[in-house]
């Protein structure tokens, strides 16, 4: 109950007021997103996820019967959405659509239109929101970061979260979803399943759930604030020196802990995939990034931006020597 009332005091605002009601807790966000997925569909149904993306959601998808349909994400919009695309998806099996703000693995950070734009598409068609939000708060400097639910009427939102990504703690595995009802549309059926999905779970540690209310409480401002200007520098170091790298196009991300690569394949004649560039380069470099088959999205690599600033830019050097050496006009 403690860990309840802490999760909800932390996140209640006037536009989405939360109690301990509102809030389960889940073993990590992962979890969170479990139990949303095994409560909202049946096998054979379809819920709506991004391109790129992390993939844990179309495996927990996968796991629950679901089929997960990609709607596309812009790279020449800083990532947003394809709002056609994601309509022309729905149909009469659909049961939600998540959207991903701050986001894995692109850095995205939506702008208040472009929520709206998403909502007015989960309105017109009766759909909830699954919130994927573990990265709220993780932007740079003049970034604004808008929770869904805050801006949403009509649509019902379960905006799942944790303490991972922000308080650097993926081992501790706490994670909640914040109900956000509206107009009584999840209260019948959709609560009750999620207290019972919540109780067959084995939980996460009573020790940790006990410290919530205090880590919520009292870890310093600053605390975030140095996390994201380590990661922000490190975002300027690499595109800065890949943006000049023949064969690289970078995408500056605006949040989150991570950047995207696109890479022209064609233009390195030896590496046939990004899974193949990304082992090429681990094997000549000793540098290790992620391929965006990872990802859904191939022909591009994802880059993490939590290391010290001198090892990225070695990195990153490192990275344009071994271009130099497989590029070809």
């Amino acid at each position: 109950l403690c860990a309840r009332q802490a999760v909800a005091k932390h996140y209640t605002t006037p536009e989405a007021p939360l109690t301990e009601d509102d809030v389960i807790i889940a073993c990590g966000c992962a979890g969170a997103l479990e139990f949303c997925f095994s409560v909202l569909g049946n096998p054979g149904q379809n819920i709506l996820v991004p391109r790129p993306n992390h993939p844990l959601d179309s495996c927990v998808a996968f796991s629950r019967g679901l089929n997960a349909r990609y709607y596309k994400l812009l790279p020449e919009r800083q990532w947003e959405a394809d709002i056609d695309h994601m309509e022309q998806l729905i149909d009469k099996d659909t049961v939600a659509i998540v959207v991903v703000n701050p986001s894995n693995p692109c850095g995205s950070v939506y702008s208040k239109q472009h929520l709206l734009d998403i909502l007015a598409v989960a309105e017109k068609y009766f759909l909830p929101i699954v919130a994927d939000e573990i990265y709220t708060d993780l932007v740079f400097k003049g970034q604004l970061s808008y929770l869904i639910a805050t801006l949403s009427k009509n649509v019902p939102v379960l905006s799942c979260g944790g303490l991972a990504k922000k308080y650097l703690v993926p081992g501790w595995r706490v994670g909640w979803i914040l109900i956000h009802d509206r107009n009584g549309r999840l209260k019948k059926e959709v609560v009750p399943s999620f207290i019972k999905v919540s109780r067959k779970s084995l939980g996460i540690s009573s020790f940790v759930q006990a410290a919530l209310p205090q880590i919520l409480e009292k870890v310093p401002q600053s605390y975030y604030e140095n996390t994201m200007s380590l990661v922000e520098a490190n975002a300027n170091i690499v595109y800065a020196e890949l943006s000049v790298v023949a064969g690289l196009t970078p995408v500056m991300p605006s949040g989150a802990l991570y950047m995207m690569v696109g890479v022209e394949l064609d233009k390195f004649p030896h590496i046939s995939t990004a899974i193949d560039f990304m082992e090429k380069l681990m094997l000549e470099e000793s540098v290790y990034i992620l391929p965006g088959e990872c990802f859904q999205y191939a022909g591009y690599i994802r880059v993490v931006l939590l290391l010290p600033n001198d090892m990225v830019k070695e990195a990153c050097i490192r990275i344009r020597h071994f271009c130099g050496r497989h590029y070809v006009q």
